[in-house]
């Protein structure tokens, strides 16, 4: 039998809400909420440094180029390395990876950013994954990491670029994926016009007609 926990994941646009949705959907469905918690835990199994891990959190590895070229995909069933190179980007994210299979094993979750959604996909044993893209018009964004961070407009727009730079590095490398191709989530929802409670509720009737909750 296949695992049935409820697998919700959510890749998210900086400044579009969605680690708070995330948050929010733990909270109201009585899931298991992972962010950077995911760090910490990878850290303790590895027993490699966190600091590790958190430097290396949502970047590309070294050989950005070289990857990217091939578009080769990180093998995310690959069973880490306690030896040699065990600090490498690919290590780390291996470490990273079956943390996440372990954890969705255990109990239904939700899970914000770490190609988590591709991840779990490659896992045939679960059956009732969700996966969310949360964006947002680039002015939304702009004024919510003003907000949020108490930053100006011009360092806002700075550190939207550098971070969304990272991210989409990031997913290339380890999926050999787009980023933002919408064909890799079941769910892309724009956060412009909708409330983060909306956009919870929003996914919420998303996952009943799926049929994985009444």
């Amino acid at each position: 039998m296949g695992n049935k926990n409820l697998i919700i994941t959510i890749e998210r646009e900086y400044g579009s809400g969605g680690r708070i949705v995330g948050r929010k959907l733990a909270e109201e469905l009585w899931l298991q909420f992972y962010d950077d918690e995911i760090l910490k835990m990878a850290s303790e199994k590895s027993a490699v440094g966190e600091e590790f891990f958190r430097l290396a959190d949502e970047k590309a590895g070294n050989n950005l180029f070289h990857r990217l070229a091939g578009a080769k995909k990180a093998d995310v069933f690959g069973k880490p390395s306690l030896k040699g190179d065990v600090t490498s980007p690919d290590n780390l994210f291996k470490f990273q990876a079956m943390v996440m299979r372990e954890l969705a094993e255990q109990e239904p979750c939700v899970f914000v950013g770490r190609a988590a959604g591709y991840v779990l996909d490659q896992d045939e044993e679960i059956e009732n994954l969700v996966r969310i893209f949360v964006y947002a018009d680039r002015v939304r964004r702009v004024q919510r990491v003003m907000e949020v961070d108490c930053i100006s407009e011009e360092r806002a727009k700075k550190r939207i670029r550098k971070i969304e730079n990272e991210r989409k590095n990031y997913y290339k490398y380890f999926t050999g994926n787009d980023w933002k191709n919408m064909k890799n989530y079941d769910l892309p929802i724009n956060t412009t016009r909708l409330g983060l409670d909306e956009t919870a509720e929003l996914i919420k009737e998303y996952v009943k007609l799926r049929g994985y909750m009444k």
